[in-house]
């Protein structure tokens, strides 16, 4: 890849893993738009990482405590709000590390294709702005309990599904729930945490038994690419999602699909 491409890619990545976009719509755009290579499985393992980097040290003091809180009150019976979000995140992650598992080459078989992208892209677009503006939005981070942690958990399992968006479902099921927007996307940024964890120790298995060739320095440059852009994405939509809400998210998820139904039917 050239160095534009490397830029190009990382920083879709670094700024689609988190808005509530679709990152799978996305990485096809290029290839469609401008006939450009697969970036390979390095690559995608190179973005993954500079993608959890940000997120982990943006949220470097929430995981200090609730890791302290639940190594030392996790097991007992007096629960702190910290020790109680970290058993949410671990419950909430379940259910998409077990299909994903049981499905993941039906999926890379039969779903990874433009037109269902496009369709989910519009689809959860849709369903993302109805949460919106129906949904309450009145119930903080520390109100979320055992059962809401779960449904946002199955909710994360139809991210699977490419055009989705992980991180567009879960801020929708939050939402659903009574969150308001800026609790049901702190939630669904940690919950990025052990799924891009995940995806990436899988990716990086894969990658080892290919015993490829890999370029360093693209890869250098794709996850700095990635860590930066993935960084700044979440400081901004955080301070900015209370104020303008997803109508703006939903609008462009709705272009995008459209644009990609032009390129799959024409």
């Amino acid at each position: 890849m050239t160095l534009f491409e490397i830029i190009i890619l990382a920083v879709i990545q670094g700024i689609t893993e988190f808005l509530p976009i679709s990152s799978s719509a996305h990485l096809i755009l290029p290839s469609a738009l401008f006939g450009w290579q697969n970036q390979g499985l390095a690559f995608d393992v190179a973005v993954h990482v500079g993608s959890l980097l940000a997120v982990v040290i943006y949220f470097r003091e929430d995981i200090g405590e609730m890791t302290q809180a639940w190594v030392m009150r996790g097991f007992t019976s007096q629960q702190t709000p910290q020790s109680r979000l970290a058993w949410w995140v671990i419950l909430a992650t379940i259910p998409a590390v077990i299909v994903g598992f049981l499905f993941k080459d039906w999926i890379e078989d039969y779903a990874r294709n433009a037109l269902i992208i496009a369709a989910t892209t519009i689809f959860f677009g849709l369903l993302l702005w109805v949460a919106d503006i129906s949904a309450s939005r009145h119930k903080h981070l520390n109100s979320l309990n055992w059962w809401q942690a779960l449904i946002i958990g199955l909710a994360q399992i139809l991210a699977l599904v490419p055009g989705t968006s992980r991180s567009g479902i879960t801020m929708t099921a939050g939402l659903f729930l009574g969150l308001d927007r800026e609790s049901a996307a702190r939630f669904s940024f940690l919950l990025s945490i052990p799924v891009i964890l995940g995806a990436g120790t899988l990716a990086t298995f894969d990658l080892l038994a290919l015993n490829e060739a890999v370029d360093w320095q693209a890869l250098l440059y794709g996850a700095a690419f990635s860590f930066v852009s993935a960084y700044l994405c979440i400081y901004l939509f955080l301070n900015w999602i209370a104020r303008i809400g997803m109508l703006p998210f939903v609008i462009y998820r709705l272009l995008l699909g459209a644009i990609l139904l032009v390129f799959v039917l024409y």
